[in-house]
């Protein structure tokens, strides 16, 4: 696959990023692409190693290595490195559903598994999607055809976030009648509202739900199921209903003083910033969101880097990241072996533009928030900080981050985002479809399949899995619909 001594003759090289300074100015991606021949050069460099762990998606060590969609990526870049693109875009199609939101978000399994990477720079492969999917929709070639021929049944996906459109999209294709629900204005959830636009624009989204709604696909927003619309009538109308709602019931901070005016979670926080982008086309920015202010950011993870470049972008005065665990090492350890997923240091966007603007990473590592602390008017003034080490529970055996007696101190703070994660589906949804949730609050199904406890109902993506990828909400969004296709037909050719 590629060119055999490509890899040998070829460095890898990345397409290149507008600077900090031009980009925190607005909310454009900056992300460009390498020309067409430099692009071939990059899909080269796949090596014909025999036994391609890109493509395994498979659980190692409780970490997911390589593509859970399993993606054919040796043969997608072989047909890179000959140019021969149409080809390519006919051969990523049979596997994946959206490519320009995985090339954009996705923090690449793929080339965490390739074996390219364990001595030395792993193939290009995120880039080499995303040349293949744009070239794709310049060329005409990206299409939701209606089916010839349709079923007759009616299926109801209640979520429009990456799971439920790759549901749609496949039940749609099969011939049946596809109805899809999103309690927000628009279509995309965690898509639309949880990702800031730099990092996907949300024309994208828009590019691909325009081409589902010519196919058949019914789209309808502002309607939240569970509240406006309940299960009982989903049932009546449906021969199936997927539930593909996320995980969206944030984790919560409970120190002291948590009551503050100023304290948000920060998917709410990111919602709000990208809403008023969009209904004012971008002339709208909310810079009095963090303007002046010093932020603190609970949470290392993807969403807390958001924050901080969305914070920087609006003028904060300054930006910190407080993460519970140690900062990871710099290169693989023994005990991190390849293919397994890297635990390694990360510097993300929002870090890299922390540090050009304010001087410093903004991360800090092995604190937490003890205590928010107000002014008379009740908004936060400033944080009581406390270091944490890693100790041994004697009862549990688990090693537990906890506080160091002595270590608080205190630093300001206008804003604080809360960006800890997720515990799972929203009660009110399972509740009123009277499915069985586990003991993570994800709505609970025999392994690897997506039949609920109630007939007729099913489930995919975050609300199955608990807070995962995009990749993987894509991927669990074309099994649920194979599952239900079969269901409702009694086989499936999905």
């Amino acid at each position: 696959m590629g060119k055999t001594t490509g890899f040998l003759e070829y460095e890898r090289a990345d397409g290149a990023v507008r600077s900090e300074e031009e980009r925190i100015c607005d909310f454009k991606e900056f992300h460009e692409r390498l020309d067409f021949e430099e692009q071939k050069k990059q899909a080269a460099r796949c090596m014909d190693c025999g036994v391609p762990f890109c493509q395994a998606g498979m659980m190692i060590a409780g970490m997911m290595s390589g593509c859970p969609l399993h993606n054919l990526v040796p043969e997608l870049n072989d047909l890179v490195y000959r140019g021969r693109m149409a080809e390519a875009y006919r051969r990523l199609s049979i596997t994946h559903s959206f490519p320009e939101f995985t090339s954009r978000v996705c923090p690449a399994l793929c080339e965490a598994a390739c074996t390219c990477g364990l001595a030395g720079k792993p193939v290009g492969t995120k880039e080499n999607e995303k040349a293949v999917i744009e070239y794709a929709y310049e060329h005409g070639l990206v299409k939701e055809e209606a089916p010839s021929v349709r079923t007759g049944k009616k299926v109801a996906v209640v979520g429009s976030g990456p799971s439920g459109l790759a549901a749609a999209q496949l039940l749609n294709r099969r011939g049946h009648l596809v109805t899809v629900y999103e309690r927000r204005d628009r279509v995309g959830g965690l898509l639309r509202y949880g990702i800031p636009n730099m990092k996907l624009d949300k024309s994208l989204i828009d590019r691909r739900v325009h081409l589902m709604e010519e196919a058949g696909i019914r789209f309808v927003v502002n309607t939240d199921i569970g509240k406006d619309f309940h299960a009982t009538d989903l049932k009546k109308e449906y021969d199936a209903v997927i539930l593909a709602c996320g995980a969206s019931n944030p984790r919560d901070i409970t120190a002291p003083g948590r009551d503050a005016k100023g304290i948000r979670f920060a998917v709410d926080f990111l919602s709000e910033v990208t809403k008023r982008l969009l209904d004012s086309d971008f002339a709208d920015v909310p810079t009095e969101l963090a303007k002046d202010k010093d932020v603190i950011i609970i949470g290392g993870g993807d969403t807390g880097n958001d924050c901080v470049g969305t914070c920087i972008r609006l003028g904060a005065k300054s930006v910190t990241q407080l993460e519970m665990m140690p900062e990871p090492a710099s290169a693989r350890l023994a005990s991190n072996p390849w293919p397994e997923w890297p635990r390694i240091l990360k510097v993300d966007y929002g870090q890299e533009e922390a540090i050009w603007k304010f001087g410093h990473d903004p991360r800090i590592y092995q604190t937490t928030v003890k205590e928010f602390v107000k002014d008379k008017k009740g908004n936060l003034k400033e944080v009581i900080l406390v270091s944490l080490e890693a100790k041994k529970d004697d009862k549990t055996g688990r090693m537990n981050m906890v506080p160091i007696e002595g270590s608080e101190r205190k630093v300001p703070a206008g804003l604080v985002l809360i960006a800890a994660g997720f515990l799972g589906s929203e009660q009110y949804v399972t509740d009123d479809f009277g499915v069985e949730r586990d003991n993570r609050t994800n709505v609970k199904t025999a392994p690897r399949q997506f039949a609920t406890s109630k007939e007729g109902i099913y489930t995919a993506g975050d609300m199955h899995l608990g807070q995962s990828l995009v990749v993987r909400a894509i991927a669990e969004g074309r099994a649920v619909a194979k599952e239900v296709d079969e269901a409702l037909m009694g086989y499936t050719n999905l």
